[in-house]
């Protein structure tokens, strides 16, 4: 039984313990403190712009367990996101990921891609966090769309990094060697940090190891 049934073999509310808190599933919301600079649906540049969200009604589900409704559904049956900020100046932006990142069955890295990276890349985004936090599992198939993505990026001096994925999750991301395409960090206080911060000191870092 993978990582979820293991989770979700009681009827809700299913309690979750991560990094020493308790959250019940369907209460794990994306985090908000952005909102009064940033939400994804009054951005006419997002692939979320004008998506209505019930604060009430559950209706998205993983593997029958519900999910807070403010979560974004991109076409993935496991896998679903919020982008926290966007900033088109300085070509960066903040995703908010929840589930199992199951590139195997799902392919959801070309779900991904398709819906939600390539369109921001036409808006002129390379530089991206992905937070994944709740992405309690992680399966992987083959490097290519990584590598491509990696590479388009690159040219623009660009980057992609993933924060706080569980070590559960980054087993086969680490088997396939996605890390070299995908950055991997550990960044536990990145709530502290305004958007704009958070971006400059991820990119500093990366600037300072290539220099």
């Amino acid at each position: 039984m993978h990582f979820w049934g293991l989770i979700f073999k009681r009827e809700l509310p299913v309690t979750l313990r991560f990094r020493s808190e308790e959250h019940v599933m369907q209460d794990l919301e994306p985090f908000y403190r952005w909102r009064d600079q940033y939400v994804s649906e009054e951005d006419e540049r997002s692939p979320f712009f004008g998506i209505d969200h019930s604060q009430f009604e559950y209706s998205t589900t993983v593997y029958n367990y519900y999910i807070h409704p403010q979560w974004d559904d991109m076409g993935s049956r496991t896998l679903f996101l919020k982008v926290l900020f966007a900033d088109y100046k300085k070509h960066f932006v903040v995703i908010e990921l929840i589930g199992e990142w199951n590139d195997a069955i799902e392919n959801d890295i070309m779900t991904f891609r398709r819906e939600v990276i390539d369109p921001f890349m036409q808006e002129g985004i390379t530089k991206f966090i992905l937070i994944a936090e709740n992405v309690l599992n992680f399966h992987s198939s083959e490097p290519d769309y990584y590598e491509e993505w990696y590479e388009n990026v690159a040219d623009e001096n660009g980057w992609i990094v993933c924060l706080n994925m569980p070590e559960s999750s980054q087993y086969d991301f680490r088997k396939l060697k996605l890390q070299y395409y995908v950055e991997l960090k550990e960044f536990l206080d990145w709530r502290r940090y305004q958007p704009e911060g958070l971006f400059q000191k991820i990119d500093n870092e990366l600037k300072k190891r290539l220099t």
